[in-house]
């Protein structure tokens, strides 16, 4: 299996439009997935972007001919800003992978790079792999993979429910910590951390899933 993420974005002004348009295709595209064993297939909104994760296997590729109808029926609205097995995977943390989607939340989130740093933010979380080395968790983060769009991080993470606890004094502490340092290299797309720094952004949306 290959986790294969892939980036859309709406043109100018085109938003609402693609979304219909995106809307009108879905059941053909869900079944066409569905046919080539392709799962936990998932669309994400923010800002103009589409954030799309599957996971895929081996072997495999869209038949041409719905891949055509898809794309005639898309390009007025949408165009492709990061293709799929271009984005450079830039953390993991794939822990035990839940199949039972119920017990987990998603959390799907985005930054945009400074300009120069994608090198220090994949040198920051190799260092987080580097530490973790060979230890596999039951929780709370799952199947936690990052990957860079062309300077747009997108991450996508599934936080294990029976691990949600209010966190800790010293848990916040070492939150606030991390994404302060965080701030020097990249700004934020999605509202994960206006607590911390008393800004406004929006949610990410779930547009479509499998």
């Amino acid at each position: 299996m290959q986790r294969m993420p892939f980036v859309l974005k709406f043109k100018p002004g085109m938003k609402s439009e693609g979304l219909k348009a995106l809307e009108g295709v879905w059941g053909g595209v869900r079944k066409t997935l569905d046919d080539l064993g392709v799962g936990n297939f998932s669309v994400w909104g923010i800002q103009d972007f589409l954030f799309c994760y599957g996971e895929y296997p081996d072997c495999v590729s869209v038949p041409a001919a719905d891949k055509a109808a898809w794309e005639k029926t898309l390009s007025p609205y949408i165009e492709l800003f990061a293709a799929p097995g271009t984005l450079p995977l830039m953390y993991h943390d794939i822990g035990i992978v839940r199949e039972d989607k119920s017990l987990i939340r998603h959390r799907v989130f985005s930054t945009k790079l400074k300009p120069g740093c994608a090198g220090e933010y994949k040198r920051r979380h190799d260092a987080l792999v580097e530490a973790r080395g060979d230890k596999v968790t039951e929780g709370p983060e799952s199947n936690f993979t990052i990957w860079n769009a062309n300077g747009y991080i997108f991450g996508y993470c599934e936080l294990v429910k029976s691990f949600d606890h209010e966190m800790t004094e010293e848990e916040k502490a070492s939150t606030i910590a991390w994404e302060t340092r965080q701030l020097e290299i990249m700004d934020w797309l999605t509202d994960d951390v206006d607590w911390i720094t008393g800004e406004k952004h929006d949610a990410i949306q779930l547009i479509a899933k499998q």
